[in-house]
């Protein structure tokens, strides 16, 4: 018998109403129930915050210049820290080789050198943890009957990419283990740092789709705003790209220099903007180029937001203008932290507030995409009901 996409389906997990059929699938296989909603969710939920821990780790890891403390990738043994002198030493020893060291941190006591080990293994140890809580999620969900069937492959595809990243994070620090590189590549820095924030996005994005029965969405949708939908979608994309710029940003230490505002070295643009030969080295290697481009796209991304968010205060729906309030609350006040951010050098802690930033503007944008495209139902005097 067919059904009707808009059937009510008994919340405690039980078949659709009246059939009499009770208890979650044997195979573990549950359908789009509201406690399955509400466990994927919870599950969905450690991991946003295990990422976005992840991310803030990462950038503190760069910020130290701890990433190439630690030269070898050994997913299993690596897991061990050195337990004894003789392996610290031999850590050490190792670290020695590179060319950062040589050049940059000759002299360096075993005691300094700790210290940015302790940053490299927590941030790959951090890596390893979200992976297991990811598979035993997975497992405690689909053993308790909680795993909706429509959402294996997603839940499939994060762990996916988070095997990915982890594969890219060697990739990248590799790139700084060559002979005479101090850093690692700012291109694969951008690069790692994108795809982290890609998981999190879908992380959000599947959390806020859990947060409503698939028929609910579908009603929603055709009271959805599609033209604010696309926009906000561009401003997404604008923002992303604004995302992987400042890593290049972070990757070459630019933000450390030209730190007069609005000017840079008393000009709009910095002074041998073009010096490197051939010229597009200067988009990854020049620090007033690289430093230019981040705030000009800045200037870019709070214009474009300011008009998504005029559009979006003119939605009759009230959450929907209270998502994008708050979306243009947080896009200004990244704008302001990244202005002071650059005009202190680039402090640890400035620093690593204007990456959480970028995290926090990243969701409240997919926030407010949801609910244009999803808007909630509200009474008649414009509440949410």
């Amino acid at each position: 018998m067919s059904r009707n996409i808009f059937e009510e389906v008994d919340q405690s997990g039980k078949g659709p109403s009246g059939t009499g059929k009770t208890g979650p699938n044997p195979s573990g296989i549950s359908r789009d129930t509201g406690a399955a909603r509400r466990w994927m969710r919870a599950y969905l939920a450690v991991l946003f915050v295990m990422v976005a821990a992840m991310i803030a780790i990462g950038g503190m890891t760069r910020l130290t210049d701890s990433g190439l403390s630690i030269v070898e990738w050994a997913p299993i043994s690596g897991a061990i820290p050195p337990l004894s002198d003789d392996q610290w030493q031999e850590q050490f020893t190792a670290y020695q080789q590179t060319t950062e060291y040589q050049q940059q941190n000759r002299g360096m006591s075993m005691a300094e050198f700790k210290y940015i080990f302790w940053w490299e293994w927590g941030h790959r140890q951090w890596g390893r943890a979200i992976g297991l809580v990811w598979a035993l999620g997975f497992a405690a969900l689909a053993l308790s009957g909680n795993l909706i069937k429509a959402w294996v492959p997603k839940i499939v595809a994060l762990g996916a990419l988070g095997g990915l990243q982890g594969a890219i994070g060697w990739w990248m620090v590799y790139s700084g283990l060559a002979p005479g590189m101090f850093d690692v590549a700012s291109y694969r820095l951008a690069t790692h740092l994108g795809v982290a924030f890609f998981i999190l996005a879908l992380i959000t994005w599947f959390i806020l789709q859990l947060s409503r029965p698939a028929p609910a969405l579908l009603a929603a949708r055709r009271a959805g705003d599609k033209r604010l939908f696309g926009m906000t979608t561009g401003l997404l994309h604008l923002t992303f790209l604004q995302v992987l710029v400042g890593a290049l940003v972070a990757g070459i230490d630019a933000g450390r220099n030209y730190i007069d505002w609005p000017l840079m070295a008393g000009g709009f643009t910095p002074p041998d903007m073009w010096a490197i030969d051939p010229w597009y080295r200067n988009l990854f290697e020049n620090d007033g180029t690289v430093q230019f481009i981040h705030r000009m796209l800045g200037y870019l991304v709070f214009a474009y937001g300011i008009a998504v968010w005029l559009k979006g205060r003119k939605s009759g729906n009230a959450l929907v203008r209270q998502s994008y309030a708050w979306m243009a609350v947080m896009l200004f006040g990244q704008v302001v932290i990244g202005i002071v951010t650059v005009m202190h050098s680039a402090p640890i802690a400035l620093g690593l507030t204007h990456q959480l930033g970028a995290v926090a503007l990243v969701v409240l944008i997919l926030r407010a995409r949801f609910l244009a495209i999803y808007p909630p139902e509200q009474s008649l005097r414009g509440a949410a009901a």
